[in-house]
């Protein structure tokens, strides 16, 4: 057997938002090194404990090497025709029988750009519905409408590149240091190296903290109240930038009177924040010559998530920070493509870079690229679609590489949505909680394994690389999708196909360029010489866009919303006394389908719940003891870590671990715009229990979990 020379391949890292450059170095068909290029944006030759060593799930063994078809309770293997033929009849029956929009599609946030607008055009062109969404939806959405109501536009505003270089900025709902590693080696960069002044505004006591010059420690969900007061010192002291006001906003005056009660005492009642720290925040931001917002899904999972996003367009727009380097509006985007499947199509009422499904003219652009038909009717949102599933609006799902079965709240209402299905197939490398449930499984490329881009968070383009030899009989998805995409349509009797034979990735990309004037002057032949290029970027001769705004916002001016605090959150009462929050650790990313199927699991093997000492010692519990966590819709049983970064009254669990799945225990209340659910309030109890017979690093992985089923083959 003749084995692969060694190489060494440029990519993009897989993991968060950051879109880190890396080197994968490759011997024998295995990647056995991860190096960071000093001379490339935008990490510089940084990379997190993920990306240096979280890479080898690319080469384990479970992954999924065949097309599995479901027999009674077990998987048998089966051919690609076979596979791609039973998927293309199903989905055609239902579309047949119930038209398009009974069927729900997820987008994938680790998928290419190239596979998820082959996979939107595939469900719009083909199926004639909207019904695609993504993680972006459980993440960011209140985030993005939020900006979307303020100035018209939901994108990072501003570069990573600029971070270093910051005058004063605010960090809020977000533990960078952990979720965003190498964003916040700039930030604390900005801070040590060249004196910034950093605001931290968040319940937990994070990293960030350590550097911060003021650390505002607001009670869970009350962030608005914490905005509003300091926009009330704004305007009562004058700081706010009465031009900037004058030429580029609306409703300025309007939203002043809202503010009359809103002083920092009122606040301090509310958020338990002293009212002159509040004072002081409000000073420094407005008084910088530059201020800029840096935040998370602390700010955004909320049934409020899309006021407390409001909350912070209102502070930047009336202090004039947007539109320059070094200010902004920056939601910190959680997984490596959330940004680009965001842009390419994979949500529930926009085309490619935000081009809506029920504009007249963008829809016959469309029409006109696609040769078909198309529905002007927004699609289901991820929340609405498991709804949907219960009721019996929706029969079929196709799933592109998520697991709503671990990032769905309340998952025992999301599991009896699925089993509600008449049909599911997912797409995918490796088997997950909702692939055990699946009627199809087809086996997906790792990114490691194709060609494509990804878009990081600040809008910077990039592009993936093949170094490692596909899986077994895996396929990119995008061919995967075109595969199905014909076999449907000649079942449907079209006539003039939408398209779906493509050459390569590259293929797809200009076809992209073709119907998006932001993206028309990015190629592939100068993402190899330039390495990224940032959207907006309407011609070949175009720099990119660093920073928006400069001029003017998408919407036209700027609006400011009047806003009201409310607690529609599920609070703490006698039942279940304490306040539960949930969300990521350095060395686990998402669902934990990728880390843990590496060498990271090793590192961090089980879940633990993190406590202040105060509640430890009422509990008579400590460090290790195990501990069971209910709510009013599930509970998990895991160790304890006793540890002030929470405060007392709350308990932060993360997310990554199906033995004690996080979203058994939230809810499914959205927030009504942004249909985002509440993943950082939920109300439980604790109860100190006994260890497990068998504890959860001893059982294999596979063997793990709430919600399984048998995943043997029948061969």
């Amino acid at each position: 057997m003749q084995l692969s020379p060694e190489r060494k391949v440029r990519t993009t890292c897989p993991y968060c938002g950051v879109g880190c450059q890396m080197d994968l170095l490759i011997k024998n068909d295995l990647i056995y090194r991860v190096e960071a290029p000093f001379d490339s944006a935008p990490n510089y030759g940084n990379l997190c404990v993920k990306g240096r060593f979280g890479l080898d799930f690319t080469t384990h063994p479970r992954r999924i090497k065949t097309p599995l078809i479901r027999d009674g309770d077990q998987f048998r293997e089966a051919t690609w025709d076979e596979a791609l033929t039973l998927v293309a009849e199903k989905l055609t029956q239902i579309v047949t029988e119930s038209g398009g929009d009974a069927i729900a599609t997820y987008a994938c946030a680790k998928a290419t750009n190239e596979d998820n607008y082959v996979f939107q055009k595939w469900i719009r062109a083909v199926m004639k519905t909207n019904n695609v969404d993504h993680c972006a939806r459980l993440c960011h959405a209140g985030s993005v409408t939020g900006l979307q109501l303020a100035i018209g536009s939901s994108a990072m505003s501003n570069s990573i590149a600029e971070m270093e270089h910051l005058d004063t900025f605010i960090v809020t709902g977000s533990n960078t240091t952990e979720t965003h590693p190498v964003i916040s080696l700039f930030l604390k960069k900005a801070v040590r190296q060249n004196g910034a002044k950093l605001i931290v505004i968040d319940p937990r006591q994070i990293e960030l903290t350590d550097f911060a010059t003021l650390w505002l420690r607001q009670k869970p969900g009350t962030d608005v109240a914490v905005f509003q007061a300091m926009a009330h010192v704004i305007v009562t002291e004058g700081l706010y930038d009465r031009d900037f006001i004058g030429s580029r906003t609306e409703g300025f005056d309007e939203y002043v009177e809202t503010l009359e009660h809103c002083t920092p005492e009122w606040a301090e009642e509310i958020s338990g924040v002293p009212a002159e720290d509040i004072r002081t925040a409000a000073r420094m931001y407005a008084s910088a010559e530059r201020a800029a917002f840096y935040w998370g899904m602390g700010i955004s999972q909320s049934v409020h998530g899309t006021d407390n996003a409001l909350s912070l367009t209102n502070l930047a727009l009336m202090t004039g920070n947007l539109g320059k380097a070094g200010t902004g509006l920056n939601p910190l985007r959680g997984q490596n493509n959330v940004q680009g499947c965001s842009d390419s199509g994979g949500l529930p009422n926009v085309y490619t870079a935000y081009q809506r499904v029920d504009d007249p003219n963008i829809k016959a652009k469309f029409e006109r690229e696609w040769k078909t038909t198309l529905s002007a009717d927004p699609g289901l949102t991820v929340t609405e679609m498991v709804d949907g599933a219960l009721t019996g609006r929706i029969r079929g799902m196709v799933v592109l590489g998520e697991n709503p079965l671990m990032s769905e709240p309340n998952l025992s209402h999301a599991q009896h949505a699925i089993d509600a299905l008449d049909f599911l197939v997912c797409i995918d490398i490796f088997m997950n909680e909702t692939g055990e449930r699946a009627d199809v499984i087809l086996p997906s490329a790792s990114f490691a394994e194709k060609a494509g881009t990804f878009t990081n968070s600040d809008r910077r383009i990039q592009r993936v690389r093949p170094a490692l030899p596909q899986v077994g009989e895996s396929l990119p998805d995008w061919q995967i999708c075109c595969e199905l995409a014909k076999r449907m349509e000649a079942l449907l009797g079209v006539e003039e196909s939408a398209g779906f034979d493509y050459h390569d990735a590259e293929d797809i990309w200009e076809e992209m360029r073709r119907v998006t004037p932001d993206f028309y002057g990015i190629t592939y032949e100068r993402l190899e010489h330039e390495g990224g290029v940032h959207w907006p970027c309407p011609s070949l001769d175009h720099p990119g866009t660093p920073y928006l705004f400069e001029n003017d916002f998408p919407r036209g001016k700027g609006k400011f919303w009047a806003l009201e605090v409310t607690n529609d959150s599920e609070t703490p009462d006698e039942d279940y006394p304490y306040h539960l929050t949930t969300g990521r650790v350095l060395f686990h990313w998402h669902g934990g389908t990728m880390t843990r199927r590496s060498k990271l699991e090793e590192a961090f093997p089980e879940p633990i719940l993190e406590m202040h000492p105060e509640d430890a010692h009422a509990l008579e519990l400590v460090s290790g003891d195990w501990v069971e966590v209910t709510s009013r819709r599930g509970s998990v049983v895991c160790r304890v870590m006793v540890t002030g970064r929470s405060p007392a009254g709350t308990v932060f669990l993360p997310f990554h671990f199906v033995e004690a799945a996080a979203n058994l225990l939230t809810l499914d209340k959205i927030d009504p715009r942004a249909k985002i659910p509440d993943f950082k309030m939920a109300a439980v109890s604790l109860r100190k229990v006994d260890a497990p017979e068998r504890e959860g690093h001893d059982v294999p992985l596979e063997e793990r979990g709430a919600i399984k089923d048998p995943t043997t083959f029948v061969h």
